[in-house]
């Protein structure tokens, strides 16, 4: 599995940690929000407004250098709007993967 990093946050920072850390502490903000509507919404079959968060979540994955991820966000948005949830196990893995990550940074 691929492992999330700060690189593009470092290179978008440069030289300024405080800028650094507020996009940090953006991200360990919006990511749990994010996750916990994405699962009311899926819970609730509103799959419309599941693909929607995951169309928000999936750019985090992409700031994170989580390149497989951010393309099976793609795929998986595609499959809610079809109203499937065929690649629920594999997005959530994805899910997990960040949010262990966000708590170490």
């Amino acid at each position: 599995m691929e492992t999330p990093n700060k690189n593009y946050i470092k290179q978008l920072a440069g030289d300024d940690l405080e800028f650094e850390q507020q996009f940090i502490n953006i991200l360990k903000e919006e990511f749990p929000v994010e996750r916990n509507e994405y699962q009311k919404t899926l819970q609730n079959k509103e799959y419309q407004e599941t693909a929607q968060l995951v169309h928000k979540i999936k750019h985090k994955f992409n700031i994170l250098g989580l390149e497989e991820s951010y393309q099976l966000a793609q795929d998986y948005e595609a499959e809610l709007l079809k109203s499937k949830t065929d690649m629920q196990t594999k997005f959530e893995a994805s899910l997990n993967l960040v949010e262990e990550y966000i708590q170490t940074i």
